[in-house]
């Protein structure tokens, strides 16, 4: 199958095609997501659905928009960014704010994520992980998320929004792949997550997560089919299935819905 990929990822995914049954709304009431790392696995699917929705997609990744991916919008709502620099993070959100359609932002899913790993794909441990890699982890897997919102906070207020945080099972339990430092960057980030929905929601913001567990993605590790046959539905987890909770957390169906964390993990947390 021809492959979809961001210059220097070093690997296809599955191409993106146009969404088919689109909604077709009047562009005034076109709603609007800013999604990070879009570009590949959950976040590929992310775009998909949103697009399917009627939805217009701003995509934030440190890698430039390849032609190949041909969800609406293209290269002229990606913004290229490197958010393990605090820096470039920052400056993104004055051009963030340049491509908002009358200053509105009806959702940010922080989806973006690093998890390091040791020489031959080893787990790195507390007793291993160089502080660098630590801060860099943070940096992206965490602190983004909180300075993307706050930034964005009048833009979000405006469009009585939603954010949704890109958790995952290993912030609640020690996981055989993935990492010490991922793995609390994401506990740390389903704590703010709580904050967030404290503080935000007096500006009518709703703030929740969604904590993915095996999906089928390119980052699998091996050995992951040792934990897929412990699992109760048998299965790994599509990320189009992920998609749709995200969806779900952004839409007016969770109009109530604020500061809860939901398991999209078939089971796998009992």
């Amino acid at each position: 199958m021809k492959g979809c990929m961001f210059p220097g990822m070093g690997e296809s995914v599955p191409i993106c095609p146009e969404p088919r049954g689109a909604r077709v709304s009047d562009p005034s009431k076109t709603r609007t997501l800013l999604l990070t790392g879009a570009s590949r696995g959950i976040g590929h699917a992310t775009v998909r659905k949103f697009a399917a929705e009627g939805w217009r997609v701003i995509s934030c990744s440190r890698q430039a928009f390849s032609d190949e991916c041909p969800w609406p919008g293209g290269e002229r709502n990606h913004i290229q960014v490197d958010l393990g620099d605090p820096n470039q993070t920052m400056g993104a959100i004055d051009e963030i704010k340049a491509r908002l359609d009358g200053g509105r932002l009806d959702a940010l899913v922080n989806n973006a994520g690093i998890s390091p790993k040791g020489d031959g794909g080893a787990r790195l441990s507390t007793l291993d992980t160089d502080l660098r890699v630590w801060g860099q982890v943070f940096h992206v897997n965490f602190f983004a998320s909180v300075v993307l919102a706050r930034g964005l906070r009048r833009e979000l207020s405006a469009a009585k929004g939603a954010v949704v945080n890109v958790t995952s099972i290993a912030g609640s339990r020690v996981h055989p792949f993935a990492g010490a430092a991922y793995a609390t960057s994401k506990a740390a980030l389903a704590a703010l997550t709580r904050e967030m929905a404290h503080d935000f929601g007096p500006l009518g913001v709703r703030v929740n997560a969604i904590a993915p567990g095996e999906v089928e993605t390119s980052i699998l590790s091996e050995g992951t089919d040792k934990i897929v046959a412990g699992l109760p539905m048998r299965r790994l987890g599509q990320p189009e299935e992920v998609a749709s909770a995200i969806y779900f957390l952004c839409s007016d169906q969770s109009s109530y819905v604020s500061g809860t964390e939901i398991e999209v993990n078939g089971a796998q947390h009992v």
